[in-house]
């Protein structure tokens, strides 16, 4: 056994530095305080050397097999928490393998841990009502900033759910990063889906509200005073770049802040105060005058405010001009008796004999030209009194009427042109002794049909055909709408009675071509009903439709032709006055390959109305013509083929 104060064995190093190898700095200054005197021999020292120190009180020194047994329980126990660890995190990552990552939120949705169903179902449940809330836009900034809202579906816009959270990315391999994600969030922008072409056309649709056009610099009028606009730029929605920028935040919670193009002015502040002392201010110091024939039209101070406007003219400045219809209308209260409309040439019917009332040429004040030099005469000085008025010598049929002298001071002069009739005097004097070549009358139809058929004959009634000359009906009477004056009026649709505009004016067409058959006119175009009516003769009349079949026929002659219409509430005639060229006859052959009716039921349409049926069959008209002169005949010969009309069921009543 050791006594207290045997020395320790030489191995001990219970002084030595950390190191533990003896050569710290304070290596020699231990060993000399440990250079004792060698004690004298004990044969058991050895053995005594080799006992373990006995348990006791917790002392300074520590044995070197001590401090090898500290670093071994160290070990052990940093592997057992990197073992720990290791298990935690591959537990982990097993566990989270098919979740969205920690930490993760969609438009600040958390969706971070769950499993991809949880995750749709959190996303589309949160938002949902943002999907099909209207997405509002704005345009600009501060306080001309314009607003309005889209329909995300009418633009075609959607959540795509499921590239969203592709978009979250796989579990982290990282344990630093897995770790941080216990204690940090991550944002992921919603993913959408759309059309590019309906989001466009949702923009566009928009543009009226967002865009903000510039607006160029004039000057308007209160009354005799003039006030200056300034210019103002605009700003319009760069329709390119919108359909993007809405796509990639329709979801967010702002407004969609749309890209937009600025639109500069031309016109200057200076150009705008130039026009305003040079043209502006002189305009409306005093009256203006038209001079016209045997009278005047005042143009007041005020009333210059009303037909003066300023155009930009590419230079910052502005260019006066005349608003020609508003300065007519101011113009024309005074004027218009000196104008005058023109009159048609006509004839005077007594029995069968035509008699020529002369045409008259009309006259009209040419408002354009007239006011080509009123911008230059506002800007001199007042007269001091009106200018007298001009009396033009008188102006033969078709002559231009004389210019009157130049006008001076705030004045100009009435420019005068002459309006033509129609129907010339010569053209109807050309005739010659006209008489009735060829008329036809026909009647029995309703009240309502009879108005159609009497306004179509009204525009018709007078028509002059020139030679070589082809009348068209569809031409000559324009669209037979409402604003001509046409009617509801009974027709045939599928079969069934119904309701037209126009109807009735097959019945006209009917009698128009007929009067033209037996005048010897050249037939162009016609075709005849599908089905045949009885009250028209069989293979010799004619229906229309406005844009589809017409009524043609041309004058081969070498005088001029006129129609004459007479209306009556029972019936229409038709005459056509010209110089008599043929004898003309119609021989109408029998009535072949008869076809029966047959039978359809219309049940199913709640306009039906029983009926009986009529026959299909084909038959042939031979219109035969007697040159007046020569006596030479020739032939037309025509076959039609008329449907077979079935006889209407309406559910077998």
């Amino acid at each position: 056994m050791t006594t207290p104060d045997q020395p320790d064995s030489p191995g001990d190093t219970r002084l030595d530095p950390p190191g533990g190898d003896g050569s710290g700095p304070d290596a020699e200054a231990t060993r000399a305080m440990s250079a004792e005197p060698a004690p004298s021999y004990d044969p058991d020292a050895e053995a005594t050397v080799q006992i373990p120190p006995v348990a006791g009180p917790p002392q300074d020194d520590v044995d070197d097999g001590g401090s090898s047994g500290s670093r071994r329980r160290l070990l052990v126990a940093g592997a057992a928490v990197v073992g720990l660890l290791a298990a935690l995190y591959v537990g982990d990552l097993l566990l989270s393998a098919t979740n969205v990552p920690r930490g993760v939120t969609v438009a600040g949705v958390e969706i971070g841990g769950m499993n991809r169903l949880a995750a749709q179902e959190t996303l589309g449940r949160e938002l949902g009502p943002r999907v099909s809330r209207p997405v509002t836009l704005v345009a600009g900034s501060g306080p001309d900033a314009r607003t309005t809202t889209i329909d995300p579906r009418t633009a075609g816009l959607d959540l795509d759910v499921a590239a969203t959270i592709d978009e979250a990315g796989e579990q982290p391999l990282n344990p630093f990063t897995r770790l941080s994600s216990l204690f940090a969030d991550r944002e992921i922008a919603p993913i959408s889906k759309g059309n590019p072409v309906a989001i466009g056309q949702a923009v566009d649709a928009a543009r009226p509200q967002l865009d903000r056009p510039s607006t160029e610099g004039t000057i308007r009028f209160e009354g005799d005073r003039p006030i200056p606009v300034p210019s103002v730029p605009g700003a319009v929605v760069d329709s390119r770049l919108a359909p993007d920028v809405v796509f990639a935040h329709w979801l967010d919670a702002a407004p969609v802040a749309l890209p937009v193009t600025e639109q500069p002015v031309t016109v200057t502040q200076d150009g705008l105060d130039t026009a305003m002392r040079e043209v502006a201010t002189p305009a409306v110091a005093g009256p203006a005058y038209v001079i016209g024939d045997g009278k005047n039209a005042t143009l007041s101070p005020e009333e210059i405010g009303t037909f003066l406007r300023f155009d930009p003219d590419g230079s910052g400045g502005l260019t006066p001009r005349v608003d020609v219809p508003a300065a007519e209308k101011v113009a024309g209260r005074d004027l218009a008796s000196t104008e005058a409309e023109p009159k048609d040439a006509t004839f005077a019917f007594e029995g069968a004999a035509a008699t020529v009332v002369p045409a008259v040429t009309g006259r009209a004040i040419d408002y354009p030209k007239t006011f080509e030099g009123l911008v230059e005469a506002l800007g001199r000085e007042a007269d001091p009194a009106p200018p007298t008025t001009f009396t033009p010598p008188p102006v033969p049929p078709g002559a231009t009427p004389a210019a009157p002298p130049p006008a001076n001071g705030r004045a100009v002069n009435a420019v005068y042109t002459t309006t033509p009739p129609k129907v010339t005097t010569e053209a109807l004097q050309a005739l010659g002794p006209a008489t009735v070549i060829g008329e036809f009358q026909s009647g029995g139809f309703a009240a309502d049909s009879g108005q159609n058929i009497k306004r179509v004959a009204e525009i018709v009634n007078g028509a002059t055909i020139k030679p070589g000359e082809t009348f068209s009906l569809n031409g000559f009477t324009g669209p037979r709408d409402a604003g001509q004056g046409f009617v509801e009026a009974g027709i045939i649709d599928d079969g069934v009675p119904g309701r037209g505009i126009g109807g009735g004016i097959s019945q006209f067409a009917t009698t128009l071509y007929n009067a033209s058959y037996f005048a010897g006119l050249q037939q162009v175009e016609h075709k005849e009903h599908s089905y045949y009516i009885s009250r028209y003769p069989a293979g010799r009349e004619a229906t229309v439709f406005e844009g589809a079949i017409d009524l043609k026929f041309r004058n081969d002659g070498d005088t001029p032709v006129l129609i004459r219409t007479q209306w009556t509430p029972a019936s229409i005639k038709v005459q056509i006055y010209g110089q008599k060229r043929y004898d003309v006859t119609s021989q109408t052959g029998p009535r072949t390959n008869p076809v029966a009716p047959g039978t359809r039921d219309l049940s199913d349409n709640p306009r039906c109305k029983p009926s009986k049926g009529v026959g299909g069959f084909t038959i042939t008209d031979t219109r035969v013509l007697k040159d007046v002169r020569t006596g030479e005949t020739k032939s037309e010969p025509r076959t039609v083929r008329y449907n077979p009309e079935p006889e209407i069921t309406c559910n077998n009543r």
